[in-house]
């Protein structure tokens, strides 16, 4: 094999130069050497073999030699002796195909890729350079979509250039869309990502029809240039016969008592230990005296309640270490002398051991009670507290029975087992695991056992006394049929050499054939590559008593580069090249196929050279040009004795194969397994498939075993196989081997990166296809850059060689994968680990961009429909327009009290008048105490009060805007009607949270800048926090209008109370942020203020006799108006309870509401999911302190949003216990122009929630679908509409009206709705669209309001109030919300509860979109070396449920997404926070 892709003449280098270089290679593969060390060491030992041109650097020079042929030095030692490799690696070397990959990645340029970043605790090791991207963007970008074509020019990507700039360093700024400065880390990530992503992916989408509903994914349509099968059809291909002659022993314990009786001295087995010293052999006769007492153990000394433990056909678990064949052989044939059915396992060390669970399973539905163990072995398993042995997660319980001589019983003289017979039924059961992970058994009937004995006698030409040296693992497998069974028919002598001492040495076995003379050997490719590795300094070892090597693994492709170097070393020790015969089994079909030496009749061996991609098509195309991707096969020989062979299609009907096709290889004989144990369905699928030709007629009269191989039948009849069913990954319409793929990641200098070559390859399926994962296990050395370059030139070279993309690549810790029993990566449980998110990769690259080429076509919009055409439409489908309307309000003029409570000012001056000790208001604490009340008449003194200070301490005019800076309490009521006594304006603004002032006290500043405040009123606490040192580092301090605290002023009357002109006078303005990040105030006018109350007033029928309680923030909105307005409007009496309380004492409000027995309670959705969390396990204690909620009527939710259902659901079912009725809790509706638009109130039906379909609200539809059916979407009423509130929806472009169950702008027409936005710079023309629009046609007088919110009316079957039938409104969400991708329209609430679903320790995600990426930031609620197994999951779900790819990941610790005071997540900031990389993210991963 050639070394390091440098071929070197095989014939001239000593033996001892090979050694040599092969310590050398080793030293660099184990990091002992630098790599320039290494080509120095190797041009010395070389000098003297390569003339040396001068000037050249000699390890160069070798590249350019001519190579020599193809079996030259040593494959490319890994380990050093002392400690060889676990690893599957050496089953991959192959120099053509290092070669192969190496030309491959030449062919690329040095791409760069943006390089995830980490933050500092996540990483191992890492360097400064992994904070800052790859510098210079005008490089070439790297290309990862397209095909392999090399690009000798390249576009300069249209970007703003950009140097990286490490944290904390100015450098140039980019803006985004919103002209937002960013720092240019992110963004120069982002733009590469961009650039990687421009070129057009390679499969061009097909055109095809989209139904109006469906989203149809992309079917990839097959190439019209793939290659297809044009030879004619295989035929059944026979073995030689079974020969007869020599009169065979009925059964093979008839054999065994005959050796044991006849020929008692002559050895059987040989155990060695770690050193490899003979601990014990085993002869004929005492395997058969032992197997007897066993025997007559297990039928007659068990008994449970007098009754025998076991009766013949039970199953026996065998659990032996790998160490121990000479009980293991005993317990064998002691379990088939007792007639019983043994079950041999692997020994479980821990509790959690891979695949252990499955392994139980398996023991459990065999029915088995009882396993046989040694001493030993029983004292080394984990333990319970009683010092029985553990009970292993999901095992059946089971009595453990050890077989060591003291503890069995001697027959007595007469006592017999029958031998004699042969039997039927089945003599044992072998494990297998399957591609997903679970375990079946394969049961083996007598008939077959003799069967499969006599078939490896007649083609191994076994003779009697033979030695045979067994590297395998001996309970099953080849390992079990040779090494226990088959010797066993021939009296020969195996020599057991277990794994621990091949660990140890491995060169042990070819010492062991030459100390034994052995004549066969039986070991796997590895043990080959091993020896390779330890060869030095064994001149005296010879292999010339071998005539067979059997190669266990020949069915594995990549086995002939270790066949053809172990013959190239060991040829010059005896070695003859026709003594090595792979072979190729299959746990469903015992031996299929192996190779013979010719004295055994055997035909020349043959190597075949097959197109990669041919084969991914599943055609056999020999390829002569040195192409790149070629996959080098050998024969495994040809088919069993007594067996017949065909090769049939993989999917459907088992059709036979053309001659150049590939197929599953299914076999006839009377020596397979019989069924898997208890699974009849998948039994007669594999065990009795009746292959037909292409006319449909059946190939043979009995039924064939499916073996699960991939292969062809070549010439001379030899079989050849390329790959397991097990390892097939189907992409699209092509098939990629695993096996393949790891060789060829392997080639990509695995020496640096990948620890011991551990390497583990499958296949997930995401949106209906195979997508390929590769996972590698990272040497602890390996930089965080050196991994990353090796990961994006794996991902070239298997582009380049299987033309297939990979989905995603990680690497995790060194020997952090799960292992196989002996050594190995346990495959299954790696992609369970995975898909569970708990493989904690520590550094992981998503390539869905890439893979994923079925996504739906992007929605082009349809041409728009007329107004007439549209209305039309719409009276055709019997639809009615999407309106409706709350109660009718009393004309104005009728009522006297509407009359007399136009303005709020006069109205307390009437109740303080007429009530004046009625109390209004009770402000409680965290503690429950009430801290201060107000009275109609107190109120009244108090606004006296201010207002006086206003006028002569102010020196304000009428008209003047106030911002009211107070903290949630009875002063803010008071300083806001003291405002509008003297004819002032207030604005309401949250107060800086002093812990927070950096971020709170510029957002105050704005608002009073903005809303032209002329005062600050505030409390001297807040007076002082204005002006303090901490404050002046945030805002300029000495800006800020007149500041007076009102605290302590003096008590003063004012001369008169302002009262307005008219109702159209502005009574206050109300500013709030919205969650994409607008300020905006809206103005207020008298008349509106009042017609609110009102509106709420009969909704909630408040009357001055009841109490509600509020917990709610009093700043702007629906929480505004009913913590200051509406009592005052309505006079009943309102509990304050502010969130900010509800820190120290998450119940207080719900004891508040009990306390007070209010019918009537407003809160928010963060309030709700404080107590949600906070009490979810205190219901019983607040039971205890009388806490009792069944006087509730209604509890709502003051929102802005769509009503977060999960959330209302799991309050209500938290508080049941504490009698909260279930049809309480519901939510409004409210936004900027109209802040409550809808209110469930007391009266009128309850809430209804439909179901919809996701798909069709992304193209604006609305499909009711019913609960539970797949992309459902449960959305709820918001409410009952307000009386004197008109509502229509209208279309977001045409603004046509739409029919009823369709998806627009919720439009509002009220007395109360908002008369404008108060802006600075007057945006008339905002103004007129959203206060003042009008509909294009229909009823084109009325003036709405424009919500800026998606929603649907629908009419149920309920009655309302009224008595018509009841028109239900359903908000979807906000329109600046909304992330249009692919032509469609998502709402981010939808693809953020995907996201929260996907593994438990996502805490919160928001998502938004940036220059057309999508972005999703996840908040890790669990440990950092955790954040990464969450890329893959989020990029899962998100491509499943949504059909979008994930741009970018980012992860972040709890608490870092924004949430405003209503609990609304706010995008923008987030997404501003993250260009300008203020966020610390754990980690951030740039899906290709």
């Amino acid at each position: 094999m050639a070394d390091r892709g440098c071929p070197l003449e095989a014939a001239p280098l000593p033996a001892e130069v090979r050694e040599s270089l092969a310590e050398l290679e080793l030293e660099l593969s184990e990091g002992d050497i630098t790599q320039k060390g290494y080509e120095k060491k190797r041009a010395k030992l070389l000098a003297r073999y390569i003339p040396l041109i001068q000037g050249i650097d000699p390890s160069l020079q070798a590249e350019n030699r001519i190579p020599g042929p193809s079996q030259t030095t040593a494959a490319a030692p890994k380990q050093q002796k002392s400690r060889p490799t676990t690893s599957r690696d050496e089953r991959f070397r192959s120099d053509v195909h290092t070669e192969a990959v190496q030309a491959a990645l030449a062919k690329y340029k040095e791409r760069k890729m943006p390089m995830p970043s980490k933050r500092r605790s996540v990483l191992v090791h890492s360097s400064v350079e992994t904070y800052t991207p790859p510098a210079d963007l005008h490089s070439a970008p790297p290309d990862v979509t397209t095909g392999l074509v090399e690009h000798s020019y390249f576009e300069r990507p249209q970007v703003a250039s950009v140097r990286s700039v490490p944290r904390g360093c100015s450098g140039s700024m980019l803006e985004t869309a919103d002209g937002v400065p960013v720092n240019s880390r992110v963004s120069s990530k982002i733009q590469q990502l961009l650039n990687t992503l421009k070129r057009p992916k390679r499969p061009p989408l097909k055109e095809f029809f989209v139904d109006d509903f469906e989203e149809l994914l992309e079917v990839q349509q097959p190439d019209p240039n793939q290659p297809k099968p044009e030879g004619s059809e295989t035929s059944v291909l026979r073995g030689e016969p079974l020969t007869a002659g020599v009169p065979r022993p009925p059964s093979l314990l008839a054999t065994l008592q005959r050796w044991g009786t006849a020929q008692p001295k002559s050895p059987c087995l040989t155990a060695l230990d770690t050193t490899g010293k003979a601990t014990y052999t085993l002869t004929y006769g005492k395997l058969w005296s032992r197997s007897l007492k066993l025997a007559y153990t297990l039928l007659n000394k068990l008994t449970s309640k007098n009754e025998p433990l076991l009766k013949p056909g039970d199953r026996v678990a065998l659990v032996f270490p790998n160490s121990d064949p000479v009980m293991f052989m005993v317990a064998f044939y002691g379990c088939l002398l007792a007639e019983l059915v043994p079950v041999p396992i692997e020994v479980p060390l821990t509790r959690k051991d891979a695949g252990s669970q499955q392994v139980g399973f398996l023991l459990g539905s065999c029915g088995v009670s009882l396993a046989l163990t040694t001493d030993a072995c029983q004292k080394g398993l984990p333990k319970a507290q009683t010092g029985e042995v553990a009970t292993f997660k999901g095992w059946p319980p089971l009595s453990w029975l050890v077989i060591d001589g003291k503890h069995l019983a001697r027959p007595p003289k007469d006592w017999h087992p029958l031998t004699q017979d042969t039997r039927t039924g089945t003599a044992y059961i072998e494990y297998k695991t399957s591609k997903e992970g679970s375990t079946v058994g394969v049961t083996v009937s007598h008939a077959s056992l003799l069967a499969q004995c006599r078939a490896l006698t007649q083609a191994c030409g076994y003779s009697e006394a033979e030695t045979l040296t067994n590297v395998l693992d001996f309970k099953r497998d080849a390992g079990l049929w040779h090494g226990v069974l088959t010797s066993v028919m021939n009296r020969m002598h195996v020599v057991s050499i277990p794994y621990a001492l091949m660990k140890a040495n491995p060169l042990s076995w070819i010492q062991k054939v030459c100390f034994y003379k052995a004549r066969a050997a039986l070991v796997k490719s590895r043990d080959m590559h091993w020896s390779l590795l330890a060869q030095r300094g064994q001149r005296d070892v010879s292999l010339s008593s071998l005539r067979m090597l059997i190669v266990a693994d020949g069915a594995n492709p990549w086995s002939i580069s270790s066949c053809d170097a172990f013959l190239n070393v060991f040829q010059s020790r005896g070695l003859r090249p026709e003594v090595i015969c792979p072979c190729a089994s299959s746990p469903e079909a015992l031996t299929v196929a192996i190779r013979r030496p010719p004295d055994l009749g055997g035909p020349p061996p043959r190597k075949a050279v097959l197109s990669m991609n041919g084969l991914s098509y599943g055609v056999i195309r020999v390829d002569t040009e040195e192409k790149l991707s070629v996959l080098t096969v050998q024969d495994v020989g040809q088919v069993m004795p007594g067996a017949n062979v065909c090769v049939v299609k993989l999917e459907g009907t088992p059709y036979l194969c053309k001659t150049d096709e590939v197929g599953e290889i299914c076999v006839n004989s009377s020596a397979t397994g019989t069924a898997y144990y208890g699974l009849l369905g998948i039994t007669k699928n594999v065990f009795e498939a009746v292959p037909v030709t292409a006319g449909g007629a059946p190939v043979f009269d009995r039924p064939f075993t499916r073996t699960g191989l991939l292969g062809f039948i070549g010439p001379d009849n030899l079989v050849f196989i390329v790959g397991k069913l097990d390892g097939l990954m189907v992409t699209g319409v092509r098939r990629h081997n695993a096996d393949d793929v790891v060789a060829t990641a392997l080639a990509v200098e695995p020496m640096k990166f990948v620890y011991r070559g551990r390497i583990a390859v499958f296949s997930v399926t995401v949106l209906h296809d195979d997508r390929i994962v590769l996972v590698a296990e990272q040497r602890p050395d390996a930089s965080e850059e050196d991994s990353f370059q090796w990961m994006s030139r794996v991902l070239q070279a298997i582009d380049s060689i299987h033309q297939v993309g990979v989905y995603c690549l990680a690497l995790v810790p060194a020997n952090t994968l799960p292992k196989a029993p002996l050594g190995g990566i346990h495959i299954s449980e790696t992609k369970q680990r995975f898909l569970e998110g708990t493989l904690h990769p520590c550094n992981v690259l998503m390539c869905p961009h890439t893979c994923v080429t079925n996504l739906p076509k992007p929605r082009q919009k349809p041409p728009e429909v007329g107004p007439a055409s549209m209305i039309v439409g719409n009276l055709v489908a019997g639809k009615r327009i999407a309106q409706a309307s709350g109660r009718e309000l009393a004309h104005l003029e009728d009522s006297d009290q509407a009359r007399k409570f136009l303005f709020l000012a006069d109205v307390l001056q009437w109740r303080a008048h007429t009530t004046p000790d009625h109390p209004l208001f009770l402000l409680l604490n965290a503690k429950g105490t009430v801290t201060s009340t107000a009275t109609c008449v107190q109120l009244h003194k108090r606004a006296e009060r201010v207002a006086a200070a206003l006028m002569e301490k102010g020196r304000l005019s009428v008209g003047d805007h106030v911002a009211l800076v107070y903290p949630p309490g009875v002063d803010l009521i008071a300083a806001f009607y003291g405002c509008l006594y003297c004819g002032c304006v207030p604005v309401t603004v949250r107060p800086p949270h002093p812990q927070n002032l950096g971020t709170t006290l510029p957002t105050v500043k704005m608002i009073v800048e903005v809303s032209k405040s002329a005062c600050v009123l505030t409390t001297q606490a807040v007076t002082r926090l204005l002006r303090s040192k901490e404050a002046a580092a945030a805002v300029d301090i000495r800006t800020w209008p007149t500041i007076l605290d009102t605290d302590d002023i003096p008590k003063k009357k004012v001369a008169s109370i302002f009262r307005p002109p008219s109702p159209d006078v502005l009574a206050y303005l109300d500013f709030s942020v919205s969650t994409t990040g607008i300020l905006a105030g809206v103005k207020m006018s008298h008349a509106a203020t009042s017609a609110l109350c009102r509106s709420i007033k009969l909704q909630c029928e408040l009357y001055p006799s009841r109490q509600i309680a509020i917990c709610l923030d009093p700043y702007c909105g629906l929480g505004f108006a009913l913590w200051c307005l509406c009592s005052v409007y309505s006079g009943h009496q309102s509990v304050l309870v502010p969130p900010l309380e509800l820190e120290s004492n998450v119940s207080l409000w719900l004891s508040a509401v009990s306390q007070y027995k209010a019918r009537v309670t407003f809160c928010s959705y963060s309030v709700m999911e404080m107590c949600t969390k906070g009490l979810g396990a205190q219901t019983g204690v607040l039971r205890m302190k009388g806490v009792n909620l069944s006087c509730v009527r209604t509890c709502m939710v003051v929102a802005e949003e769509r009503p977060r259902i999960a959330l209302t659901q799991s309050f209500s079912k938290l508080f049941k216990d504490l009698g909260l009725p279930a049809r309480a809790v519901s939510t409004t509706f409210g936004c900027r122009v109209n802040v409550a638009i809808c209110l469930q109130g007391t009266a009128g039906p309850d809430p209804t929630t439909v179901y919809v379909d996701m798909r069709a609200l992304r193209h604006d539809r609305v499909r009711l679908v019913e609960r539970g059916s797949p992309h459902s979407l449960p959305l709820m009423e918001s409410g009952k509409i307000l009386p004197g509130v008109k509502v229509i929806i209208a279309h977001t472009e045409t603004k046509g009206p739409l029919g009823d169950s369709h998806l627009g702008e919720i439009w509002v027409s009220s007395p109360h709705n908002a008369t404008g936005y108060y802006t600075v710079y007057g945006e008339e023309a905002l103004h007129a669209d959203h206060f003042s629009a009008r509909l294009s046609f229909g009823d084109t007088q009325t003036i709405w309001a424009r919500t800026g919110y998606l929603g649907f009316l629908r009419r149920t079957e309920l009655t309302d109030a009224s008595g018509g039938r009841h028109d239900a409104l359903y908000v979807v969400g906000s329109l600046d919300e909304t992330l249009e991708l692919r032509g469609m329209r998502y709402h981010p609430i939808d693809i953020e509860t995907s996201v929260i679903r996907a593994h438990r320790s996502v805490a919160e995600c928001a998502v938004f979109t940036w220059t057309n990426l999508l972005v999703v930031v996840v908040e890790l609620d669990g440990l950092e070396q955790d954040a990464l197994d969450l890329v893959a999951l989020v990029t899962n779900v998100v491509l499943e449920e949504h059909y979008l790819v994930v741009g970018v990941v980012v992860i972040v610790d709890p608490g870092v997404i924004p949430i405003n005071s209503r609990g609304e997540k706010q995008r923008m900031h987030l997404r501003d926070g993250f260009l300008a990389d203020q966020l610390d993210p754990i980690y951030v991963a740039y899906n290709m």
